[in-house]
């Protein structure tokens, strides 16, 4: 193995660390409700001019809030979309959506999926872009935090009926943290070369006397939180791989940290905001491992390709089919892995163009919930879910009762946590079947076989855990494939936030006892390798099979 692999993967998870340290005692302040950097006299004029009151509210509350809230946005954005010919910042002159492309893309940035059946710069306006899919890129992630907040005061809490306000928690989340950071990227961004103007684009003669036409337009300023907030939704139909915006190596390094630096500094704000950090740092260490070892798959399979490759007189196994020659393998694979991980969908390369070990990886990482850091808020929670279903299962082995962090885990808690956990497997699984066995399915099919399935099987995978990347080779642009995709987004988001917040609920009204000989230890090495033994055992079981009809029957074939 590369000894360049393993120093790009030392370097950046010492950078992540280093980052996220100052950022989780910020986040921690957020949830104990402590109003940042000392402004609580500039809030209170905020709450009374929003007509926002501060009273804390109950788990049902908070769900109906944050379901509310983002069915508001799902409808704006779908009248911007149905509208945007008509509207100002439009120098191309693009058409409306059809409307079920504006329903599918109206739910994906709502439920901070960013699956893309089109391409931005052909498709969308400035105003569309800014007034539309950057303001929801904000409000998803703050959404996904918010709800993690929620999660982690009933774990800190003892005997409280309430877990926070919502409207508090979106505000803030909002004005402290994703606006400040997006600020600091997009101008970071802006230094090495993307784009930010609202300029038309530009028709150019190149040097051998052809037309071709330079797109424009407000970049950098989505890029930033378009990556913060693991949303994932490219300003360009090639997304990260596109010069104009992810120009170079350090930025393309700098767009990996930004994916995984609010999910990072989540799980250490877990720790201390529930009195041990080292239960923070066990979660950390159950992600790390598991991303590391998906890294080295994947690099691994992509520096050392399929024999035919030589067969064919190439000079090398490797595989540089849909790289960036500025980025090259080891770059592209750890962009992959770490943007399917962390729920966020942009890609610096194509991963259909990847080997099938290597397009496997990606593909996995999605199907276990993206609990690998995972989405901003969504890859806490999503990790505690399998924290309670790995206390539940180690309790009944040594005849225990489950508990975590002084809260004791019931009927009422485990049924939510399975259900958290299996909502989306069941959606991914379902939708395949339903595309393969209609004839409205099939005809988006552009490449035979197993490959063919993988990509249909990716595409739903990708929709339901709200990642929004691609595998490309299926034409989605169609109204089966939208209504479809538009579904599973909807469900695979709402369907795991309000089964959280009915635990959160529940938890915060209980008692926090004080540990015992009884007690499972839950953050040493042995909870760690149990909770990876977890997660590695449901997602086994849940796709092992749809995987074999897939990558794995494709790289059984070379």
């Amino acid at each position: 193995m590369n000894m360049t692999l393993f120093l790009t993967i030392a370097v950046f998870m010492a950078v992540l660390l280093t980052l996220s340290l100052p950022l989780s005692k910020l986040l921690v302040q957020l949830i104990e409700g402590e109003p940042a950097y000392g402004l609580l006299r500039i809030e209170k004029k905020l709450w009374r001019c929003c007509a926002i009151k501060q009273k804390e509210m109950t788990g049902l509350q908070y769900a109906l809030a944050i379901v509310i809230f983002n069915l508001c946005g799902l409808a704006l954005l779908f009248i911007l979309l149905m509208t945007q010919s008509g509207l100002p910042l439009n120098p191309q002159q693009l058409p409306n959506l059809s409307w079920d492309l504006a329903l599918n893309t109206a739910v994906s940035f709502v439920t901070n999926t960013n699956w893309q059946a089109y391409s931005g710069e052909s498709t969308l306006s400035y105003f569309s872009q800014m007034a539309g899919l950057t303001v929801q890129n904000f409000l998803s992630a703050a959404s996904g935090i918010a709800v993690v907040f929620a999660l982690i005061r009933a774990f800190a809490r003892h005997s409280s009926l309430t877990i926070g306000n919502a409207w508090v928690d979106l505000t803030r989340i909002t004005l402290y943290i994703l606006i400040p950071l997006s600020l600091i990227f997009a101008l970071f961004f802006v230094s090495q070369g993307v784009i930010q103007n609202v300029s038309p684009y530009l028709h150019l003669t190149t040097l051998e006397g052809t037309q071709q036409i330079i797109p424009m337009g407000p970049v950098a300023s989505q890029e930033a939180i378009k990556l913060l907030g693991t949303n994932g939704g490219g300003f360009f139909g090639s997304n990260s791989s596109h010069p104009f915006e992810n120009p170079t190596g350090l930025s393309n390094m700098a767009q990996m940290l930004a994916i995984f630096l609010i999910p990072c500094a989540l799980c250490m704000a877990f720790g201390r905001a529930v009195g041990d950090s080292r239960q923070g740092n066990a979660l950390l260490w159950a992600m790390s491992i598991i991303f590391i070892v998906a890294v080295l798959i994947v690099t691994y399979s992509e520096l050392n390709g399929p024999d035919y490759f030589t067969q064919l007189g190439l000079d090398s196994q490797s595989n540089m089919e849909g790289k960036e020659s500025r980025f090259g393998i080891i770059a592209s694979s750890l962009y992959a892995v770490v943007t399917t991980a962390a729920s966020c969908g942009a890609v610096n390369s194509m991963h259909d163009s990847f080997t099938a070990l290597g397009g496997m990886i990606p593909l996995w990482l999605m199907q276990i919930g993206e609990v690998v850091f995972g989405g901003v808020g969504s890859g806490l929670y999503g990790m505690l879910m399998y924290v309670l279903l790995t206390v539940f299962l180690s309790g009944l082995m040594i005849g225990r009762s489950p508990e975590y962090l002084g809260k004791k885990i019931e009927v009422y808690e485990i049924k939510m946590t399975v259900l958290a956990i299996l909502v989306t497997p069941t959606l991914v699984l379902i939708g395949t079947a339903i595309a393969l066995v209609t004839d409205a399915g099939k005809a988006g099919i552009l490449n035979p076989g197993a490959h063919g399935f993988t990509e249909v099987l990716y595409a739903f995978s990708s929709a339901a855990n709200n990642n929004g990347s691609a595998f490309a080779g299926l034409s989605v642009n169609t109204p089966f494939y939208n209504l479809m995709l538009a579904a599973m987004m909807f469900f695979g988001r709402f369907g795991v936030i309000i089964p959280v917040l009915a635990i959160a609920g529940r938890l915060a009204a209980k008692k926090r006892q004080p540990a015992g000989n009884g007690t499972l230890p839950t953050q040493g090495p042995l909870f760690i390798g149990l909770l990876v033994g977890t997660i590695l055992l449901v997602g086994a079981l849940t796709f092992i099979p749809a995987l074999a009809l897939g990558p794995i029957a494709e790289h059984l074939q070379f």
